[in-house]
């Protein structure tokens, strides 16, 4: 009989137990004689690793489904208060691994990124500031919790913030813009407190950082993120170009759906709107989709067949937004179930296709590494995970007919205008975070005054039609990674400029572009950025010149296929 998600059990870790026995298995782990017996003893090691992932994985999923669940609530809580002591266990075992006097052997079995890992783990940790550490889990869940808690009435209901998502796309603008004065209402009323949350994250976090001898808090935020093969100057390369080749075609498709959509002035709540006979929208409820979701991955090939499979029947999605739900959607990993899980919150948008496609990405690499007997390796670091995420969506281009019937023309223009739009707003997320913890001093109405200064720099033609507190610098207020991930957000431009690359290749051979992203997802996180892009026959973002090239076959499509669309 096959074990539910539902079925999964979980128990608090005592781990003062796991403690012992890890610190047990160190001194053993340094009296071996060989790299085989001190792999022996990491194999045993890595058993208590991955019950206290699923553990506090267990806890994230069932607390964010339902933030009124009292039990799983102080289940989060023990693991924001006992995280850092967590941090500490991995701190003491990367310290052996990385001073054992096998090393060079242990690198020939494990890998040379294991070791990478364990560096930056080492120097972004240190007993002293786990208090602090605490500190800071705390605020991040203040946030998600307080986000969770919005209950707004409007048009007859009463709304949390997810379920907004189809009123962005309304047809009538009065109502589109009653939606965004309705959401900004609330989030105007939490102004202070939002603000205050950060500013003491900001806080604590270069306090942190001060204490580990880090200048500041971008340069401990960079190793946290595991940027191994890449620094900031390389980063902001990457934004200058994104500012000089984007910018200048996103501002030409923002003045395109102005004209297409009949309007003198485009402002903020219209630029979900692309069509005025109205958005693609995917023809059917949840079960439908998920349905529909099965023969897609039938179709494409026998592992995602296998893997979609496996996820189905353990019940192993959350997707429906629903009372008391945290918004957004992820996917997560259950080591001692080998099982990913799928958390999204569904409303009747297009978003509903494209984040269950995105998180199945993630879900399938996950599914493919699943046999990586190193758990750090289950995931690859941030950026080269949404790889495999974004371009899922463009391998799934074939099937959206599926879902959108007579508007699959509609979704892939609007699906493919929305993603080259958001590169400049992620790089614009990028260097708001980069100046902010350079400048932890500033207070939150200047934090709010460089933000917009950033969005007249990136996204020229946003226009917020006075609604306050948009107009004062406060959009990033709803932009969850800033708050919980510091420097994350980067992440997503990186890899949309590579699976840009994949949807193009799929376009002239889709089968050795497929062969290529499954073999990346059987590679997991055994490799850092850039060496799994090159693995997968793909050109690094930072080189120059890709990204132009990419945004100049976007351009060529999106004109291809806005004359099918009007």
């Amino acid at each position: 009989m096959v074990r539910t998600f539902k079925d999964y059990e979980y128990e608090r870790p005592d781990l003062e137990k796991i403690s012992s026995e890890v610190d047990a298995l160190l001194e053993e782990f340094k009296t071996k004689n060989s790299a085989e017996e001190q792999g022996e003893v990491i194999d045993r090691l890595n058993v208590h690793f991955n019950h206290l992932s699923t553990m506090s994985t267990l806890t994230y999923i069932r607390a964010s489904i339902d933030t009124k669940d009292e039990f799983y609530d102080q289940e989060r809580t023990f693991f924001d208060e006992y995280g850092p002591m967590i941090q500490e266990i991995d701190h003491k075992y990367y310290q052996a691994i990385s001073s054992s006097q096998h090393r060079d052997a242990l690198e020939e079995r494990y890998g040379k990124q294991l070791f990478a890992l364990a560096q930056n783990a080492i120097k972004g940790f240190d007993p002293k500031v786990k208090e602090l550490l605490q500190k800071e889990n705390k605020l991040d869940s203040e946030y998600s919790k307080l986000m969770a808690s919005a209950e707004i009435e409007f048009d007859g209901k009463v709304l949390n913030l997810s379920e907004f998502g189809p009123y962005a796309q309304h047809k009538d603008r009065d109502m589109r813009r009653g939606a965004t004065e309705a959401v900004q209402g609330f989030m105007g009323t939490q102004l202070e407190k939002i603000d205050q949350i950060y500013d003491d994250l900001v806080k604590t976090r270069h306090q942190i950082a001060q204490e580990l001898g880090y200048k500041d808090f971008v340069e401990l935020g960079y190793i946290r993120m595991n940027r191994i093969d890449y620094d900031r100057d390389m980063v902001e390369n990457f934004r200058r170009q994104v500012a000089d080749h984007v910018v200048p075609l996103v501002t030409e498709l923002k003045e395109r759906q102005r004209k297409r959509i009949g309007l003198s002035e485009l402002k903020s709540y219209d630029e979900s709107f692309d069509f005025v006979t109205g958005n693609a929208t995917p023809k059917g409820d949840t079960e439908e989709i998920l349905e529909n979701g099965a023969k897609m991955y039938k179709e494409l090939s026998p592992e995602t067949d296998e893997f979609y499979t496996f996820m189905r029947e353990r019940e192993l999605f959350d997707v429906e937004a629903k009372k008391g739900k945290e918004g957004g959607g992820y996917c997560t990993f259950i080591p001692n179930h080998a099982s990913p899980f799928i958390f999204s919150n569904f409303n009747g948008t297009l978003d509903d296709v494209t984040v269950l496609t995105h998180e199945a990405g993630h879900a399938f690499q996950s599914y493919m590494s699943r046999g990586f007997e190193v758990p750090e390796y289950q995931f690859p670091t941030l950026e080269a995970a949404e790889i495999h995420s974004m371009s899922m969506e463009y391998f799934t281009y074939p099937w959206m007919n599926l879902f959108f019937k007579e508007d699959t023309d509609k979704f892939k223009f609007t699906h493919m205008a929305d993603n080259i739009s958001f590169l400049p707003y992620g790089v614009a997320i990028d260097e708001f975070q980069h100046i902010v913890y350079e400048n932890p001093e500033l207070t939150p109405l200047e934090r709010r005054q460089e933000w917009k200064k950033l969005e007249d720099k990136y996204l020229p033609h946003r226009d917020y039609d006075g609604i306050e507190p948009l107009s004062s610098g406060a959009f990033w207020h709803r932009q969850g990674h800033v708050f919980g991930v510091p420097f994350y957000y980067i992440d997503y431009t990186l890899a949309q400029v590579c699976a840009l690359q994949f949807w193009k290749r799929a376009n002239e051979d889709f089968d050795a572009a497929w062969a290529d992203y499954v073999n990346l997802c059987k590679l997991g996180g055994s490799l850092p950025f850039n060496a799994l892009a090159q693995s997968a026959n793909l050109t690094s973002p930072f080189e120059d010149g890709c990204l132009e090239s990419v945004v100049e076959e976007v351009k060529h499509y999106l004109n291809s296929i806005d004359d099918k669309v009007l």
